[in-house]
């Protein structure tokens, strides 16, 4: 029976250079053997595609919080049951820019939605997967927000500092009661964060091929 593939995902806030090191988690992972698939959320499918686009552009109407939310999990749903799974279950390792952390960090966080209500639909969505590796890209919301200065933002992106802020102390908060979390310092350079990213990485796997033998 072939050996179900691990779950990565990489989070941070906007500005942080997630889309650089999901290539270097994946390129690592390449490197050491491993066969994986990247994908991102909100997203990963045509159809979960669609919702992004929903969420993600600017609007004049309001979105309530609470359509929001159910949108994140309704991209996660066929996410999941189209690509996740069916790619686990196969032996590849999955690569995601973003999981159900970033609900928790920005609708939970930065929205201050009830976060039973986020865990409740995450049992109902997900079941009992969560990732095996999450590596965090922490950065102060006012550099972040300097570096997106100069670039057309979306409907997430042109949110408050305050917001930002918020949401990044949901994710410390995340980071310090999950061991699956490794902190990221992303104010570093892009060559120094890929190395401390390649050095997480390639722990992750001797750790996991260790397990794999020891069974």
């Amino acid at each position: 029976m072939e050996a179900r593939g691990r779950f990565i995902t990489l989070e941070g806030s906007e500005g942080v250079g997630k889309s650089t090191n999901i290539a270097v988690i994946a390129d690592t992972l390449r490197l050491l053997g491993i066969d994986c698939v990247t994908t991102r959320e909100p997203g990963g499918t045509p159809f979960a595609e669609e919702i992004r686009q929903l969420l993600l552009s600017v609007r004049a109407e309001p979105v309530s919080p609470n359509a929001e939310l159910l949108l994140m999990f309704a991209a996660r749903a066929q996410h999941l049951s189209e690509l996740i799974e069916p790619a686990l279950a196969r032996g590849l390792w999955v690569v995601s820019d973003r999981f159900t952390d970033a609900t928790f960090a920005y609708q939970g966080g930065g929205r201050g939605m009830n976060t039973a209500v986020i865990e409740q639909l995450e049992r109902i969505v997900q079941g009992s997967l969560r990732p095996d590796l999450t590596l965090y890209l922490d950065l102060d919301p006012e550099v972040a927000a300097n570096r997106l200065a100069d670039r057309e933002r979306d409907r997430f992106e042109l949110e408050s500092r305050p917001f930002f802020a918020r949401v990044r102390n949901a994710y410390l908060e995340r980071a310090r009661s999950a061991e699956r979390y490794r902190i990221i310092d992303a104010s570093e350079s892009l060559e120094v964060v890929g190395q401390n990213i390649r050095a997480v990485i390639e722990r992750f796997v001797q750790q996991s091929r260790a397990g794999s033998s020891a069974s």
